[in-house]
């Protein structure tokens, strides 16, 4: 098998993607990794409930009244990532396997971060809450831009 070199922007995708497959979402697994000027990562995340809160207790679900939806108990990869993180955030630059809501976009200019990298937008870039996020991210400065990776898939061999 020829050995893939990955760009660093697929490489801290990747671990983005990876940290994905913690989130518990039966619907929808998001992954964040921040990195900062020296390309060392500062923070990861992945989209799921607070701390301490048993996932079993909270609905998983879509639709519905707001306090039977995840939508009103879930802590999205961004600001997981961003709390999880140590060290200094500005200037750092954040991967997202998903284009950031406006309410992360948020967290995500007060944190620093410079630009964001994102693989998706769920093909939904007209919905309210991601037209604000672009809006805050001209606004502010931050920079965004969907990756164009030059690999379609990377398979990961735990028996190596």
């Amino acid at each position: 098998m020829d050995r893939i070199l990955l760009s660093f922007d697929e490489y801290f995708m990747g671990v983005a993607l990876l940290s994905a497959f913690r989130s518990r979402d039966p619907s929808c697994g998001v992954g964040a990794c921040i990195v900062n000027k020296k390309n060392r990562i500062v923070g990861v995340g992945y989209n799921g409930f607070p701390n301490g809160c048993p996932e079993d207790a909270l609905p998983q679900a879509k639709e519905g009244g707001f306090l039977d939806t995840k939508y009103a108990y879930t802590c999205h990869a961004e600001l997981n990532a961003i709390l999880n993180s140590h060290g200094d955030l500005d200037g750092c630059r954040m991967y997202l396997s998903l284009f950031p809501c406006n309410e992360c976009a948020k967290a995500i200019i007060q944190a620093g971060i410079c630009e964001v990298v994102y693989l998706s937008d769920y093909n939904t870039p007209e919905i309210d809450i991601f037209v604000a996020a672009r809006r805050l991210f001209d606004l502010s400065g931050v920079k965004y831009k969907r990756l164009s990776p030059s690999i379609n898939s990377l398979l990961i061999n735990f028996q190596n």
